[in-house]
């Protein structure tokens, strides 16, 4: 099931939404090449983040302390 800037895995939820498209992007390609989605997640996950860091793009969002 592809993954849209809607419908996306839990586990991308505290992403900022460009690293989150990012993951989804990748994942959605590596499901294409008939990877399973657990695979795919965690592949897409390290990959967002990596492309992030390698750009100085904060990867989650801010969570207010209470």
């Amino acid at each position: 099931m592809p993954w849209t800037k809607d419908d996306y895995p839990v586990s991308l939820k505290n992403f900022r939404a460009r690293v989150r498209n990012k993951a989804i992007e990748i994942a959605n390609a590596l499901l294409e090449e008939g990877n399973d989605e657990g695979r795919a997640i965690a592949i897409a996950t390290a990959k967002a983040q990596e492309w992030a860091e390698n750009r100085g793009i904060t990867i989650r969002k801010k969570v207010a302390s209470s």
